[in-house]
This record gives C-alpha cells, structure tokens and sequence, in this order.
C-alpha cells in the first residue's frame, strides 16, 4: 500500500481550496438598483468588454446616453450593438479612445466636446498590464491606467462641472497596497524582477491619490470623485501575463474570480447611489466604503502626484489647459 493510497488528497482538497479562495474572493454584495438615468450622458472607459461593458450595459439599461471610449473600433462597435440589443437603449455609441497615446486622448475630448452638451458620469475603467512604453515614452501600464485618465478627466473637467451634479469614478484595486510611487521617476516602470507587476501596483496608488486631490480641488463644484475597487475580476487586463503563468491563471480565474458584472456592482454603485456626496475622494469596496493602505491617505503624496503629472502632461498648474 505504502504511500499509494494517499494519491486522492490532492484531488480532494484542490476543489475546497477553491471554494474557500471563490468565497472570499466573491463575497455576497447587497442588493443593488440602478436608479433611472434618463437625461444623463455617460462616458466608459474600456467599454467594449469585461467591467466596463457590464458598468455601461447597466447604465444603459437606465436610461443614460453611454459612450464607449474604447482603443479598438471592432470591439467597441460590436460592445456598442450588444448593449443596444440587450437593453432597446439606443443611445449607446463608441468613439475611438487610446490611453496610450495623450494625441488620440486630446482627439477623443476634442470630438466629445463638439458632439455631446452634457457629460453626468466618467467611469475611468480602461487598464492595462503588460510591459513596454507608449510613443509618449512612458510606461504603457502607468500611462494607460493613470496619466492617460488625468488628462482624459482634466480635458472634460469644464463639462462634468456645467453638468453637475455629476461624478467621476475611478476603477482602482486592492492592489495599491503594493504600490510604491518614485515621484522623480514617475511613469518609468520599476526596475529589478518583478516590474510589471510592481508597474501596475503603483498605478493602483496612482488612482486611489488622484481621486482624493480631485475631489479635494472639486469641493463645492457639485462635482464628486470615488475610487472603486471592483474585486478580483475574470477580465482580460491579464492577458498579457508571462507564458509561464497561464497554467495556473487561467483556471484561477475562470473559475475563483468574480464575474464582470459582479466585479461591475461596487463601479455602478459609486456612479449612481444616492447620498455618497459627503464620500467624494473616498474608496470603495464591495458597495461601501474602505479604507486603503497608508500610502493611499497620504495627502501630500496625493498633491505631489498632481503637480508631476500636470507638469509631464504640459498642463498649467491647477487649470488643467493645455499649455499651447
């Protein structure tokens, strides 16, 4: 017999460890209406799939006229029949969005200024991890997830404030824990073993502080900021990750992970939910809100962050213009 006999255990145990890793991960969130958005415009980044479709197809379903601001034009025009489809909502439209490069940031703003009067809503959801850099010489994670949206955001400031009351919701994660931001190297990824990851953690960080010093500079605008943290979320943002680790991730995530429209609810909950003025600047978690790390706290982190992007976004100081 020796040994033989236990060549079961691991078959037992690998489906409980994966229904205690399930539950933790894909805790029951409370009961959550989408209010009537009838009348109000809304701006998804990244729409064309995975949070963001499931966060547009819901405000849709409301009522609100929806932009997909999404990088490429199949996918965004094929998320844009599916909404419609599902909903009978037919003001859902996709317009050409590439957080990687400021030049098509600055077309998109340009094209929705001179289209849509209103803007109620922007969810900055759009992210990415992987390596490389942009054509702007930034990290193409930190570019995509935060210097890409603050300019985004700053371009569009003047129309969520003549629309307000109106809010901006940051798709953050957890993962700001493990950021570490290096201001005088900010956008370059980290060196050493582990980049990307270390990349994508201190882009986390990134979102968690700019929603804090925006809804600080917006007080008493009626405009209002929420960092959203959506839970660990069966998308493609890690579909970049190394060969290696697809065995394993793949399965893990298929399987553990919450669903995008699970991973959606805590995004849909800080865009429409009455009552959370008084929680601008705050993140969320599971439709409530939490409290980040240290590092996410850090008031002057937050406004030293503000300074160096406008700087390497060439913004002016605390007008958010284009310097010309």
């Amino acid at each position: 017999m020796g040994c033989c006999c236990w060549w079961w255990l691991p078959v037992a145990v690998l489906p409980l460890l994966c229904a205690l890793l399930r539950s933790a991960v894909r805790c029951p969130a409370p009961p959550l209406v989408v209010p009537a958005l009838r009348g109000r415009t809304a701006v998804v980044t990244g729409g064309s799939g995975g949070i963001g479709e499931a966060v547009a197809r819901e405000l849709a379903r409301g009522g609100a006229r929806v932009v997909l601001a999404t990088r490429n034009a199949l996918r965004g025009e094929a998320a844009a029949r599916r909404i419609r489809r599902d909903t009978g909502n037919p003001e859902v439209l996709f317009m050409p969005l590439d957080l990687s490069s400021f030049r098509s940031v600055r077309s998109f703003a340009t094209a929705f200024l001179q289209q849509e009067p209103h803007l109620h809503l922007l969810i900055n959801n759009a992210g990415v991890s992987a390596g490389g850099t942009t054509e702007n010489g930034f990290s193409l994670t930190f570019q995509v997830n935060h210097l890409g949206h603050f300019l985004l955001t700053q371009l569009l400031l003047r129309r969520l404030q003549s629309s307000a009351p109106s809010r901006v919701v940051i798709v953050a994660s957890s993962a700001h824990c493990a950021g570490r931001l290096r201001m005088a190297e900010l956008g370059r990824a980290p060196p050493g073993p582990f980049s990307a990851f270390r990349d994508y953690c201190d882009s986390k960080l990134a979102n968690v502080l700019h929603a804090r010093q925006l809804a600080a500079n917006l007080r008493g605008t009626g405009v209002t900021v929420y960092a959203a943290h959506p839970g660990l979320v069966n998308t493609r943002l890690f579909r970049h990750a190394p060969l290696w680790l697809r065995p394993l991730w793949t399965p893990l995530s298929r399987f553990c992970f919450r669903s995008a429209a699970e991973g959606a609810r805590t995004v849909l909950f800080c865009a429409t939910q009455d009552g959370l003025e008084p929680l601008s600047g705050r993140y969320f978690a599971d439709c409530r809100p939490a409290r980040p790390r240290a590092r996410g706290t850090d008031d002057a982190a937050a406004r030293e962050l503000w300074d160096r992007s406008e700087r390497l976004l060439g913004l002016r100081a605390s007008s958010g213009t284009p310097v010309e």
